[in-house]
């Protein structure tokens, strides 16, 4: 069912009652009662230290907890002067429904700004808010993107996918575009809700990606906010991030295509101007199973090999077979390869017409091979110095850019409507 909107009655009610609010601070949650109290308590001091001039409302958005999130939040005491609204938002499960829901509160509440904070943080201290809405309210901004102190394990997808391609593409350094915690003045808000996206995997995990990307095509003042170390719960890649990473990489993809007018002619990238003290704290460790990442690629080969052959050109079909071939401490793909890798899957998407998620699934594999090489080539490494690994992986994303322009325009395979490959001479071109 396609929703008009992702509010409910009630709130909805309860939101014209309130009638107007400078600041709105949305949380999407679901199954969070451990976590969200303190999150909420971090909130709420924030806005009292930080703004309490300001007329401000904390927007939750349950996605239909059957813990006792809901009742946490209810029995937490906000400031007096302060305003709270719970809603389980109405649209397909995800992220993105509970955005909507918080994007159509700022719009009822004609709000000058919006923050939102994930649910399921530990580290969030109360200056987390005022480092998010400061720069929209005092110095002008639009956008404001998320920089955290991570552990090198967190955060695979933005490190060694969504990081490198959305800077190569766009020429914008956003080093977290799917961090997490965003703020956007109220006429971005409108601007996003206003969007026909909302029955896609915008409104599931694709949501991040997407307003990020946005805000950079449509030439939005965009800045950083750092926020120190970042503590949340971590979920394991081989056993956890499978429908996120279709979700993130679906809404990128399908994104690529459908401005590829704008970021053809991008050349190198610029950085973002970022505010808030820098933090040289190690966060707490996360971590991974290697064997368990390496198992489910040598799975997804016996799965996949004779599809990845045909769409892989030589070269990167031939490291996939040495690598399947090696003991898991020796596993390492060259970076370079990736990147041809990566740029080739974002190829093939864009002509794979029909039944996309076969070719997402097949993917997963790959990003996990992919992980299973960064935590070997990081072993040895404390964060920081992974994050300069990671800095040099972006490099050489741009760098190799036009491998991408030249695999992009190539019609060596034709991809029928039942997803059958037909492949043709490997040098025609369009």
């Amino acid at each position: 069912m396609i929703y008009k909107s992702a509010l409910r009655a009630y709130p909805f009610k309860r939101l014209e009652e309130i009638h107007r609010a400078d600041i709105v601070v949305g949380i999407p949650c679901y199954n969070n009662e451990k976590t969200i109290r303190h999150v909420i308590q971090m909130v709420t001091h924030g806005l009292n230290q930080h703004f309490k001039d300001f007329r401000s409302v904390i927007f939750i958005a349950d996605g239909g907890s059957t813990d006792d999130t809901r009742d946490v939040v209810k029995d937490f005491q906000i400031k007096p002067w302060q305003e709270e609204v719970i809603t389980i938002y109405r649209g397909p499960a995800g992220k993105g429904s509970a955005f909507r829901a918080i994007f159509d509160a700022v719009r009822i509440l004609n709000a000058k700004v919006c923050a939102v904070v994930d649910s399921d943080l530990r580290s969030i201290t109360s200056d987390w808010v005022s480092f998010l809405i400061e720069p929209i309210l005092m110095h002008g901004y639009e956008y404001v993107s998320p920089i955290y102190t991570r552990h090198k394990y967190d955060g695979t997808i933005t490190n060694n996918i969504v990081y490198n391609l959305t800077r190569s593409l766009y020429g914008k350094q956003i080093r977290q575009p799917i961090g997490g915690e965003f703020a956007f003045d109220g006429r971005l808000a409108a601007f996003f809700l206003n969007e026909d996206v909302w029955d896609t995997d915008v409104a599931r995990y694709g949501i991040d990606i997407w307003m990020t990307t946005m805000a950079v095509l449509h030439g939005n003042k965009i800045c950083q906010a750092r926020l120190g170390v970042k503590i949340h719960d971590a979920k394991d890649p081989a056993s956890s991030l499978g429908p996120m990473f279709r979700q993130v990489i679906s809404t990128l993809f399908t994104m690529m295509e459908q401005n590829e007018d704008k970021w053809k002619h991008v050349k190198g990238s610029v950085p973002v101007p970022t505010f808030g003290p820098e933090i040289k704290l190690e966060p707490e460790s996360v971590k991974v199973n290697l064997d368990n990442l390496i198992s489910e690629f040598k799975l997804g080969y016996q799965h996949f090999g004779v599809l990845w052959k045909n769409l892989f050109c030589e070269e990167c079909f031939s490291e996939i077979k040495r690598i399947y071939k090696l003991k898991p401490e020796k596993f390492i793909i060259p970076v370079e390869i990736w990147v041809k890798m990566l740029y080739e899957l974002a190829s093939i998407f864009h002509r794979w017409k029909a039944n996309r998620k076969i070719l997402l699934s097949m993917m997963v594999p790959l990003y996990l091979a992919r992980v299973a090489s960064f935590v070997n080539r990081t072993r040895n490494m404390n964060s920081f110095q992974a994050e300069d690994l990671v800095e040099e992986q972006a490099r050489i994303f741009e760098e190799n850019k036009d491998y991408l322009l030249e695999v992009w325009k190539k019609e060596d395979i034709d991809i029928d409507p039942n997803g059958a490959l037909n492949k043709k001479n490997k040098n025609s071109k369009q």
